[in-house]
């Protein structure tokens, strides 16, 4: 798993947003990086091509189309004034890293999938907030969520916290013994994380190949330990999560999209749409899935 280099984050100046920022302190990312902040504009611009010469339109039609212009430029530089306040932020925090800010005018969830595939990301960061229910908010109704199903890239959904977490940074992996739950350890074992950091690796019902992702934490300094438990996959990781006051939980996925992923299931979503704390979806790159 390569280190991460390039990284979009979405941001929109809400509490999770910011939150989402701050949880990017404990989320291991190299000293020098990428970042692109970006805010989306619920709006639509009108073209403003010339007509072709046998196309006529009304005075009152030309002035209703030039008023949306402008109202919709106006959302432009409302929100490229947000995305330069998390740039900011993020400056802040991670001043090695090189860092710029984009607005786009279009739906939130696709506005940020698509600029995320023009710009080789290797990491999505949207904020998400905590749910009370058991099931969460409607997956197809939820920016998010939409972005985990048709991201082509990893994804990190950032929970507000009801406090910060101190001490040691925690990490529970989700293990099932596939390809995609090695990449989750990968994803992990190659990030820079502070000294201390402990991680568990853990499976519901036993997995092959377990000491083996125990064995690549521990030669990344890490200190790693293995659980298994007994019930559905998504219940337990959960569950072990909030126990264990983890800050994040790291789950692959295949690479299945959209529809796909509503007919085949996928425990990492599930995670990702119920747990309390911090996820991070691992999405190997297509050639190597």
């Amino acid at each position: 798993m390569k280190e991460i280099s390039k990284l979009l984050i979405a941001y929109d100046g809400s509490t999770c947003a910011d939150s989402a920022l701050e949880d990017l302190k404990r989320a291991g990312l190299p000293e020098h990086s990428e970042a692109v902040v970006m805010s989306i504009a619920l709006v639509f611009l009108p073209p403003d091509d010339q007509l072709a010469d046998d196309q006529v339109i009304s005075p009152a039609a030309a002035a209703m189309v030039s008023d949306l212009q402008l109202e919709g430029m106006a959302e432009l530089r409302h929100a490229r004034a947000i995305a330069e306040q998390g740039a900011d932020r993020v400056r802040r925090n991670f001043p090695g890293w090189t860092v710029s800010c984009r607005a786009e005018g279009d739906s939130a969830a696709w506005g940020v999938i698509k600029a995320a595939a023009g710009l080789d990301t290797d990491l999505i960061v949207v904020g998400a907030r905590r749910h009370s229910s058991l099931g969460g908010r409607l997956i197809m109704g939820s920016v998010s969520q939409r972005v985990l199903y048709e991201a082509d890239c990893s994804v990190r959904l950032a929970r507000c916290l009801s406090q910060e977490h101190e001490g040691p940074v925690r990490i529970v992996i989700g293990f099932d013994g596939s390809t995609e739950s090695a990449a989750a350890t990968d994803a992990v074992a190659s990030r820079t994380w502070p000294a201390g950091t402990e991680v568990r690796v853990v499976t519901a019902g036993g997995a092959t190949a377990i000491e083996e992702q125990h064995e690549k934490l521990c030669a990344a300094g890490l200190v790693s330990t293995e659980v298994i438990r007994q019930g559905d996959p998504t219940h337990v990781l959960i569950h072990e999560a909030e126990e264990w006051k983890a800050d994040s939980i790291f789950v692959g996925t295949k690479n299945l999209h959209g529809l796909q992923h509503l007919l085949h299931g996928s425990v990492a979503l599930a995670v990702a749409a119920q747990a309390q704390c911090s996820v991070e979806v691992v999405r190997l790159a297509r050639s190597a899935a």
